[in-house]
C-alpha cells in the first residue's frame, strides 16, 4: 500500500475576512485559498490535459469543506496574468519608469506526463512556481462520494463543482443532502448553488425538515437563509512538503456545532417549492396537488391544481388547498367560479372521531355557488 501524499494547490485569491470570523458553514468551494489533496493511491500530473488525479480514498479540503471519493480530478487553467505594465512584485503596482522588470519565481521542474507525483507540492507541479499561475475551476468526485462541512453533509456517486459558478451537481445512488434544518433525497440527481442559497432535486423528491414535516414531488427546491458567520478557528500550521516515504498525518476534523450555532451556521430552510406528483401529510391526512409552496416560518404548505385532500376513506376535491402543518388542519380554497367536491364515508372511524376537525372547504365569496 502506498503512503498517503499530502500536497496544496494554489488557486484562486482569498477574498477579505473579517479578522476573528469565519465564513458560514455551506458547501462552497468558490472561495479562495489553496486546496489541500491526499490520496492513498497516489496523485498524477496530466500536462496534455490540465488535470491532478488523486486516487483511492481521495479527500480535496478547501477552508471548511471537504471532498472525499474513490478518485478526484482537478481540472486547471492558466490564471489571467496582472495588466501589462503591471508589477507582479508590487501586486499589480505599475513599475515606475526606467525600473529594471522584476524577476519571475524560478519555475519547478514539472514530472513527465502521467508520472505519479506523491510527497510533490501540487502548488508546484500544477502552477510552475508558487505564486498561482495556474487556478483550479472544477473538481470531480467518483464513487461514494461525500462532501462535508462542519454541519452540510452530501452523499452520491458522482459530483462535479463548477467554481466559477459556485454549483455542485450529484448524480447516482444514495443522492441525500443533510443540514441541521433538513434533509433532502432524490432519485435522478441533486444541484446545489452555494451563493444562492438553493438546492435542488430531482426524481422522487422527498424533503424532511428537522422536526419530521415531510414533502414529496418529481421536484423539490429548498431556499435556506445565509448562514451566520461563526468565530473563526485558530490558524492552522503551515503545510509542509511530504517525504514519499512516511504518510502524512490526516488534518484533524472541525468539531462539529450543536444546536442553534449549527442552524445558524448552515443556514436555515426558509422556503421549498415543489412541481409534479406533490404530496404533503399531516397525523391525520394526505393532500396531493401538481405544485405547492411550503413556508417554514408559518408552516403552512399551499397546493394547487388537481387537489385532493385525503383522510381514511374520506376524499375532498378542488383546485387549491391550504395546509397547515403545525396544526394539522387542511382545507380547499374554493373559488368564485368553481365548485368543490368530496366523498365522505358516514361510517368510516376517523371522520366519526374527528367530528367537525374533519377536512372542509373554505367558503365561498357572496354570490359564489355552494360547495
Amino acid at each position: 500500500m502506498k503512503p498517503f501524499a499530502l500536497a496544496r494547490v494554489a488557486v484562486l485569491a482569498a477574498p477579505l475576512a473579517v479578522p476573528g470570523v469565519a465564513a458560514a458553514q455551506q458547501i462552497d468551494l468558490s472561495h479562495g485559498g489553496p486546496i489541500d489533496i491526499s490520496a492513498q493511491d497516489g496523485l498524477e500530473w496530466q500536462q496534455a490535459t490540465q488535470e491532478i488525479i488523486a486516487r483511492g480514498d481521495a479527500h480535496a479540503t478547501r477552508g471548511n469543506v471537504t471532498v472525499s471519493a474513490d478518485r478526484l480530478i482537478a481540472h486547471y487553467r492558466k490564471k489571467a496574468g496582472p495588466p501589462a505594465g503591471a508589477n507582479a512584485a508590487t501586486g499589480g503596482t505599475p513599475a515606475p519608469a526606467g525600473a529594471p522588470p522584476a524577476q519571475a519565481s524560478p519555475a519547478a521542474t514539472p514530472p513527465a506526463p502521467g508520472q505519479d507525483t506523491t510527497g510533490l507540492s501540487l502548488g508546484a507541479a500544477a502552477g510552475g512556481d508558487s505564486s498561482g499561475s495556474n487556478e483550479i475551476y472544477r473538481v470531480e468526485a467518483i464513487g461514494n462520494v461525500r462532501i462535508d462541512t462542519p454541519t452540510d453533509h452530501v452523499t452520491g456517486e458522482h459530483a462535479t463543482y463548477d467554481i466559477d459558478q459556485a454549483v455542485m451537481l450529484i448524480t447516482g445512488n444514495n443522492l441525500r443532502l443533510t443540514t441541521p434544518s433538513q434533509n433532502l433525497s432524490a432519485r435522478d440527481d441533486l444541484e446545489y448553488w452555494s451563493q444562492k442559497h438553493m438546492a435542488v432535486a430531482r426524481g422522487d423528491a422527498v424533503l424532511v425538515t428537522s422536526d419530521g414535516r415531510r414533502i414529496a414531488a418529481d421536484v423539490l427546491v429548498a431556499y435556506t437563509e445565509e448562514g451566520q458567520p461563526q468565530p473563526a478557528a485558530p490558524a492552522p500550521k503551515p503545510v509542509q512538503t511530504v517525504n514519499a516515504t512516511a504518510p502524512a498525518a490526516p488534518a484533524a476534523p472541525a468539531a462539529p456545532l450543536q444546536g442553534d450555532d449549527a442552524l445558524a451556521a448552515s443556514g436555515k430552510l426558509k422556503k421549498a417549492e415543489a412541481w409534479g406528483h406533490v404530496s404533503v401529510r399531516t397525523a391525520t391526512d394526505i393532500v396531493t396537488g401538481d405544485r405547492g409552496v411550503y413556508v417554514p416560518a408559518t408552516g403552512i404548505a399551499r397546493l394547487a391544481g388537481n387537489v385532493r385532500i385525503t383522510r381514511g376513506q374520506n376524499q375532498l376535491n378542488g383546485r387549491e388547498a391550504e395546509v397547515n402543518l403545525k396544526t394539522g388542519i387542511s382545507r380547499l380554497l374554493a373559488g368564485s367560479e368553481e365548485r368543490v367536491t368530496g366523498l365522505v364515508v358516514p361510517s368510516d372511524a376517523n371522520a366519526q372521531a374527528n367530528g367537525t376537525n374533519a377536512a372542509k372547504p373554505e367558503k365561498p365569496k357572496p354570490g359564489a355557488d355552494k360547495p
